[in-house]
């Protein structure tokens, strides 16, 4: 039994389970008892706690991730180098690698490998501009989410490239169906390394096979260094041209004839998805790895050759078949066995993934916008209701960020504060408001619901502050109206507030349907697309699309696919705020005004401090104002606190249009005008008469 198991690292991570083993690490499944979260543990094998260079590889991992702050980068927390024990503590990634993900699939459409390709691209470039060469880039240390998100991991041999950039002279490191020429050779490495590396895998989705393949990693690299691949197209016809060229031109043998960047790849790649049919004026010359990364050693040393083609190449047998060999000379090199190959482990991960109804699941977390224009609407006081509620009840489709706070005198669930407060202000339908909710924990245990009837089974969940949400399934085994089965299923943690699926039986089997492309329409026509087919559609905005404001993206579950009737489908769409611009407003002030005045800019409904100033409208007839920012804005401005001009700002087309204007009144000081006195007279005080008078029935008296 792994000794490790069930132990507790620093009173802190409780160890669970073992879920990697690598060449010099392994890595657990672990609880964060202090900030109660699951995390990934990699800790560095006992036996190379004494060796200096696999210290160094570990201590290098954790520096080079550390460094880096990216959505698609696994995230390190925390990191503990003691005489007796060595780890890393990382954000844990429930999904499936990359390589397993192409396994599955064989050929991937290639607007989904697009998405993927943009995504790890992306990853790299914030390495690459933080000075991180990763050098180990393959579909094995790509983690692929739930929600179709990519987190680039395993940054074991990355070097900083303003240090040193040279593999070690006497092996070379890396995978060997992914490796660049320059690398195995032991030459200098950097960004574009990784460019070779991408572009072996974008190979690989395109048309299922690996560039190259032998019986051995002598044959592979000798092919990596010399050979030309086939190209993708002659593999699947179906490959557009400029998605072929931008494929080989990553993976040429050169440096200097790849992309010089990860940013330059991204541009074309966007270029061609933008227009498919698009030919790039360069030319391409030229162009799964299940086994972990090694070293290998120049086998110089071992004496054991044998010619293979003359005297100036000379390889050995070898028995292994992932390790990769290095270069010094190109015309007369020595490729020898691994030194003591007993001595390294295999390095792999091992990850299992929770593939069903995942899908259902991630587009649960995700909340858009119900219509195409955002509206303005009040803040809602939220206070003092269960968040279970608040978030089946709401109408203008707000994101809820959940804090956690532990009051023992108020029911648990129950809101105790929001941000921004109930009714102190207007917000865009749609946008985030933080909750602090009622609880010890933001996260609760799915109750076990199975054989429950349909009430009992939705009561159970709201007790847990869990959203209930039917499906109705055929089922002859269960009793029609009782539960199946839940998911996520029972025991499983999951936030507050989330949706808990529940299938019911004895309901008719939905149909299928096939998903259309709405790749480039406004969010409103996709919209009508996909309602029409009876689907439900939710949407999650990217921030750093260049496109216009609610064109959409992608989507999930991707295009063509077949989905049941019903389904929820998450599309991306672009905020606009990539797209950002500056236009210029030209004020004209009044000319009949020769005192100061104070102009107040309003943008959006707050005060733009930076524009608001003092002028004196005789001597500036007119006043540039300068505004940058993305989508639309409402501008307002004032003078002396009264309203003056109104505008209406398009940043995408970088247009202003008056909305409204407004005379000027100049302020007066003279003293306001008083109504004149009004003189009153007054009798002189009679004191009044007290005589009893008698009683009579005579009306005369």
């Amino acid at each position: 039994m792994d000794k490790y198991l069930g132990k507790r690292l620093d009173g802190r991570y409780e160890i669970h389970e073992l879920i990697g083993v690598g060449g010099m690490a392994n890595v657990y499944r672990c609880t964060d008892t202090v900030d109660d979260r699951e995390v990934a543990v990699k800790i560095l094998k006992d036996e190379y706690l004494n060796n200096e260079e696999f210290i160094r590889r570990f201590k290098n991992e954790s520096k080079a991730i550390a460094m880096l702050s990216h959505p698609n980068i696994v995230k390190v927390y925390d990191v503990s180098f003691g005489d007796m024990i060595q780890y890393i503590v990382m954000e844990y990634i429930d999904g499936i690698t990359l390589k397993e993900y192409i396994d599955q699939q064989g050929i991937i459409e290639w607007k989904d490998v697009i998405h993927l390709t943009t995504q790890i691209l992306k990853a790299l470039q914030h390495a690459h501009e933080c000075g991180i060469v990763h050098r180990d880039i393959k579909p094995q240390n790509i983690m692929l989410l739930q929600d179709g998100t990519i987190k680039v991991t395993d940054f074991g041999i990355a070097r900083f490239s303003d240090k040193s950039t040279r593999t070690m002279t006497e092996q070379a490191i890396g995978s060997v169906h992914y490796i660049a020429p320059e690398q195995a050779r032991g030459n200098a490495t950097d960004g574009k390394t990784d460019i070779y590396s991408v572009g072996v895998m974008l190979y690989e989705m395109l048309t299922g096979k690996l560039p190259f393949d032998g019986d051995s990693a002598v044959t592979i690299a000798l092919m990596q260094l010399q050979s030309t691949p086939k190209r993708p197209r002659e593999i699947n016809p179906g490959i557009p041209i400029g998605l072929e060229q931008i494929t080989m031109k990553a993976m040429e043998k050169l440096p200097s004839n790849r992309y010089t960047s990860a940013a330059e790849m991204l541009s074309d790649i966007e270029r061609f998805r933008l227009n498919p049919s698009i030919v790039f004026d360069y030319g391409n010359k030229s162009f799964v790895d299940d086994q972990p990364t090694k070293f290998v050693h120049s086998l110089r040393d071992s004496g054991v050759d044998k010619k293979v083609a003359g005297d100036a190449t000379k390889v050995v047998d070898m028995p292994e078949d992932n390790v990769v060999v290095k270069e010094d000379k190109f015309a007369d090199e020595d490729f020898v066995k691994e030194h003591k190959p007993s001595y390294y482990a295999i390095k792999g991960i091992v990850i299992a993934a929770v593939a069903v109804c995942a899908i259902f699941f991630a587009l649960a977390m995700l909340r858009g916008c119900s219509t195409s224009q955002a509206k303005d609407v009040e803040v809602p006081d939220y206070v003092g209701k269960a968040f279970v509620s608040v978030k089946e009840n709401n109408p203008n489709d707000f994101q809820f960020e959940v804090k956690s706070e532990y009051d023992e005198s108020k029911e648990m669930g129950v809101i105790l504060d929001q941000e921004p407060k109930g009714g102190s202000m207007k917000v865009k339908s749609g946008s985030t408001i933080t909750v602090t909710v009622n609880g010890k924990d933001t996260e609760v245990s799915v109750p076990f619901i199975t054989n429950y009837s349909e009430s009992e089974a939705t009561q159970a969940l709201k007790d847990k502050n869990l959203i209930p949400e039917i499906i109705y399934v055929e089922n002859t085994k269960t009793p029609k109206g009782y539960t199946i089965e839940s998911f996520p299923k029972a025991g499983v943690k999951t936030t507050i507030g989330s949706t808990v699926y529940v299938y019911v039986a004895g309901g008719k089997r939905t149909d299928k349907v096939t998903l259309p492309s709405v790749d480039g329409l406004t969010l409103s026509e996709a919209k009508k697309t996909l309602v029409d087919l009876g689907l439900t559609v939710e949407t999650v905005t990217d921030d750093d699309s260049k496109e216009p404001k609610d064109t959409v993206l992608g989507m999930t579950p991707l295009q063509y696919g077949k989905v049941d009737a019903g389904s929820v489908i998450t599309l991306t769409v672009s905020s606009g705020l990539g797209d950002i611009n500056t236009v210029n407003i030209f004020v004209d002030l009044p000319s009949d005004v020769e005192d100061s005045v104070d102009m107040t800019v309003i943008v959006d409904g707050a005060v733009d401090s930076q524009n608001s100033k003092t002028l004196v409208p005789k001597y500036n007839k007119t006043y540039t104002l300068e505004l940058k920012g993305s989508g639309t804005s409402s501008v307002v401005i004032q003078l002396d606190g009264q309203a003056y001009r109104e505008y209406s700002v398009d940043f995408a087309t970088t247009t202003v249009t008056t909305t409204a204007s407004h005379d000027y009144v100049v302020p007066t000081t003279a003293p306001p005008e008083t109504e004149p006195t009004t003189q009153y007279y007054t009798d002189p005080y009679v004191e009044p008469d007290t005589t009893v008078q008698p009683v009579t029935d005579d009306p005369e008296l």
